[in-house]
């Protein structure tokens, strides 16, 4: 898999926060399985538990205009 800017960005928030995968996991609601593939750039991921651990760092999903290399 490759990184993403979300898995970069909570990876590097769970870092700053000094939690481990184990303890975002049972902090978020969500499965460590989840964590970890969130973490690895998975490219397929249920919004709603993507929410529930950007929630704890003070993010949300949301819509973003693509640049014209992405298109």
């Amino acid at each position: 898999m490759k990184q993403t800017p979300l898995s970069t960005l909570v990876k590097t928030m769970r870092k700053e926060y000094r939690l481990t995968q184990t303890e975002l996991a049972e902090k978020s609601g969500v499965g460590l399985r989840f964590v970890r593939d969130l973490e690895q750039g998975k490219a397929t991921l249920r919004l709603d538990k993507v929410n529930q651990i950007l929630n704890l760092f003070g993010y949300e999903v949301g819509a973003v205009p693509m640049t014209h290399t992405e298109a």
